[in-house]
């Protein structure tokens, strides 16, 4: 991660990794509250122009960090979070936190308990800076729909900074906090990490508890995190998954975190093996977009994607999610319509018009889906394609022109991410490289209980 993000200037963690950071804690070269008051200086001096957080929590970012350097002078260390300033999307609970979800519907909300990844944050010894900017209830992966005003790119604030967890994106990209978490429902972790130029993981579904979090779409809801490289995220992975809320910190971490036996991940301790697929099957993509992620990748070997599987896995995610976000909000649209965003409303209408036999229908054909998007595996352990297929759009922008023809900038962003939460497959987005001063992401998929190998891969790209 550079010091500085396209002609924006960045704060204090742009560059510096979790794991560094833990290294000056115990080593004695920072302490904990003089992070967090570094984290809390650069909101203050950057959060203006970006809009990524939407509460900060001074008081309680600085008394947690005071008992975090407590307790490492007296021998406690509760792992590699112990100390480190975290950003939480504005859908996750945090007791005693405003949580809004970025809707006029929750304003002057206050939880009174933690959400279930949020207790384990804090007995990992995190401390959070605040909350961070959602697009609307999630409902968006462009991240400039949200009663407090959009979120904005940190390489171009004139750019979307991609949604849902678009704030949380921000933050990182921009270095007021090394990490952050979000919710991926069809991309919302993956999207705004490619655009804004970091790491983005999305675990297998469940493997992170949702407890606590407000739903979009229960069947395809994910918790994941934001970091600036691959291996901050896998500790922080580790630190969420590894056990369940109220178990104490030293909890052996489970065998699907750790990854299979081998040194490598994989059971026979070779290296993984990594096949480019072929994003046409899925969209259209940016011709230098889909080159930039093609060469960072090193795959070798393609697989290639039916079109008709692509156009079904498309349609079953569009038909669950319309229906159970529907679910979530009926008595919103019946009752106060309009206190939702326009945008939001246009689309909850919409949604609402899917009739439920295509919602029983396509609950029934994912694991067909499953089976048939498994074979894409075949003799590889991990496939790689482009996060997005496009660039950050402008503010507001609602298409794009691709070869000639113009695309919706939702069915875009959208395109490349949404399959693998139809499948509940783990996925990471990295940076690779830019094009026309932009990031590129390129995302790695990879199987259940197989987690370890896409951070693997991540660690042997040759990537910025």
């Amino acid at each position: 991660m550079p010091t500085s993000t396209g002609h924006f200037r960045t704060g204090p963690f742009a560059g510096r990794t979790v794991a560094a950071l833990g290294q000056d804690l115990r080593a004695g070269r920072a302490t904990a509250t003089e992070l967090a008051g570094q984290a809390l200086d650069a909101v203050a001096g950057l959060d203006a122009a970006l809009n990524a957080f939407v509460t900060v929590d001074a008081g309680g970012a600085l008394a947690a960090a005071r008992r975090a350097d407590d307790e490492l002078a007296g021998g406690t260390d509760r792992g590699p979070l112990h100390g480190i300033p975290v950003g939480v999307k504005d859908l996750i609970m945090v007791a005693g936190l405003p949580a809004t979800m970025g809707s006029r519907h929750f304003a002057g909300h206050v939880p009174d308990r933690d959400a279930a990844c949020v207790t384990l944050l804090r007995e990992a010894g995190a401390v959070i800076v605040g909350k961070t900017t959602t697009h609307e209830f999630a409902y968006g992966p462009t991240g400039d729909r949200s009663a407090t005003g959009p979120s904005r790119n940190p390489w171009d604030p004139a750019r979307m900074s991609g949604g849902s967890s678009g704030g949380s994106a921000a933050a990182v990209a921009a270095g007021m906090v090394p990490l952050a978490l979000g919710t991926d429902t069809g991309g919302s972790v993956r999207i705004p990490s490619a655009l804004c130029g970091i790491a983005g993981f999305k675990p297998a579904y469940d493997a992170i508890p949702a407890d606590g979090v407000f739903p979009l779409s229960r069947t395809f809801d994910h918790v994941g995190v934001l970091a600036g490289d691959a291996r901050d995220c896998l500790l922080a992975y580790r630190c969420l998954a590894a056990r369940d809320a109220g178990e104490p910190p030293g909890t052996p971490v489970p065998r699907h975190v750790q990854g299979p036996a081998g040194p490598s991940g994989r059971e026979d301790g070779g290296q993984a093996r990594v096949a480019w697929l072929d994003p046409g099957g899925l969209f259209a993509g940016a011709a230098r977009v889909v080159r930039s992620a093609r060469a960072a990748s090193g795959a070798e070997e393609e697989v290639k994607l039916a079109a008709d599987l692509g156009r079904e896995l498309r349609d079953t995610y569009t038909v669950i999610q319309s229906c159970e976000a529907v679910a979530e909000h009926a008595e919103r649209l019946a009752g106060a319509p309009d206190l939702f965003d326009p945008e939001l409303l246009d689309r909850l209408r919409a949604a609402a018009e899917v009739p439920g036999w295509r919602y029983v229908r396509a609950m029934a054909a994912r694991e067909r889906l499953a089976r048939a998007a498994g074979e894409l595996f075949g003799r590889h352990d991990v496939l790689a394609l482009p996060a997005v297929p496009i660039t950050a759009p402008l503010i507001d922008q609602r298409e794009t022109e691709l070869d000639g023809e113009k695309i919706a900038v939702r069915a875009a962003l959208l395109a490349y991410t949404s399959p693998w939460n139809v499948l509940g497959l783990p996925a990471l987005t990295v940076p690779a490289g830019t094009v026309d001063g932009l990031p590129v992401g390129l995302q790695l998929v990879g199987r259940p209980g197989r987690e370890a190998l896409l951070f693997e891969v991540a660690a042997r790209l040759p990537l910025p």
